[in-house]
């Protein structure tokens, strides 16, 4: 099957990005050059220098041109999935709590609202083998008539709780990632009984207006989680 004029003009000069024929800073070719050499339009053109830019192999400067971009090698895309991680994966999940509380200074401002507003709280366990391997608080801004099912929070990823009253694509998401050392609660929850470090991640959830919708904290147990980033 022959590949769209578009898509060759991409893999043309990712081709020559990739093997240093073309190297940051370097000018691409002028657009009425491009649709030359490829026998296209200048919309054809366009189509295809957008689809570089959307990769990040290129930038536009108006009124000059369009430039190779200088990769960010220190930047890595984070895959988390609460339930899944490369060492295991949860095949239990416990719900301990579902509560509607009052925040605390820390957790209003956290979530950006007033001390008098509503917040469900939800702390659960996740199992691995029968092994206690995560403790997970969640809260969440509370809405009159929202449904709580029990059922339904007891497997839910953080962005899932929030499904029904926020498009999943419209969610953002910050995380936060630190290593903590565990409260005599969480210790007890987790069956540690000697020095084990847990790693610590914070999630936030923002709607399409960046309004904070949840925050999330899960303590695991340092021996039964990795992470992996991928560089860009």
């Amino acid at each position: 099957m022959v590949s769209p004029v578009y898509m060759r003009i991409v893999e043309d000069i990712r081709q020559k990005i990739n093997r240093a024929a073309l190297k940051p800073g370097d000018a691409i070719a002028s657009e009425k050059t491009l649709g030359e050499e490829y026998g296209a339009s200048r919309m054809t053109v366009r189509r295809g220098l957008a689809i570089l830019t959307n990769e990040g192999y290129i930038y536009s400067i108006p009124g000059k041109g369009n430039f190779v971009q200088k990769p960010e090698l220190n930047k890595y895309t984070i895959y988390y999935d609460e339930m899944n991680n490369s060492i295991n994966s949860v095949d239990k999940s416990k719900l301990l709590e579902v509560n509607i509380i009052m925040p605390d200074d820390k957790l209003a401002g956290e979530l950006q609202i007033t001390r008098n507003k509503n917040v469900i709280m939800i702390r659960r366990l996740f199992y691995t083998d029968g092994i206690p391997v995560a403790y997970d608080i969640k809260y969440l801004l509370y809405q009159k008539g929202m449904p709580i099912v029990e059922k339904e929070i007891e497997q839910a990823t953080f962005p899932e709780m929030l499904s029904k009253s926020v498009p999943l694509f419209a969610l953002r998401k910050d995380l936060s990632i630190c290593a903590a050392v565990p409260d005599e609660d969480i210790k007890r929850h987790l069956n540690i009984y000697h020095e084990l470090a847990l790693l610590v991640i914070e999630q936030k959830l923002y709607n399409s207006a960046n309004k904070p919708m949840g925050l999330g904290v899960t303590y695991y147990r340092g021996d039964y989680i990795k992470l992996r980033g991928i560089s860009q």
